[in-house]
């Protein structure tokens, strides 16, 4: 089964040990994206709605460069320092996923990788080759 390594120019370097994004069979497995422009920049310190925007971004570009885009998503988890502000991102969400929604988890961790991370998400898509 080939498994192709999938990296977007348009997001921040991942360190070596692992992939944006993994695609087998169609399948599109992206790892968790931060609220990091290209260059690495934190963007939206303290704003749910500024990161989750950014977030998504990040997604959308990965999925370009495998190929496909938010509509291919089937499955969204998305993990936040606080689920109070949810709603922030939720409604962020939905102006990218209306009218195909993906199936959805939310789950509340207790920090992310950097103090000023509020949010970070992980995709599944499929893309029909």
């Amino acid at each position: 089964m080939p498994r192709e390594v999938v990296k977007s120019a348009d997001c921040a370097p991942t360190p070596d040990f692992f992939s944006q994004a993994v695609k087998v069979n169609g399948m599109v497995f992206v790892s968790g994206q931060l609220s990091r422009n290209a260059a690495g920049t934190i963007i939206g310190k303290g704003d749910m709605a500024a990161q989750t925007r950014q977030v998504i971004a990040n997604l959308q570009s990965v999925l370009r460069a495998a190929g496909g885009d938010l509509r291919h998503i089937v499955k969204l988890t998305a993990f936040m320092t606080d689920m109070s502000r949810a709603p922030e991102a939720w409604a962020v969400r939905s102006e990218f996923f209306a009218g195909h929604p993906p199936a959805s988890t939310g789950v509340q961790v207790q920090r992310l990788t950097h103090p000023d991370f509020m949010i970070e998400m992980e995709a599944i898509a499929v893309i029909d080759e």
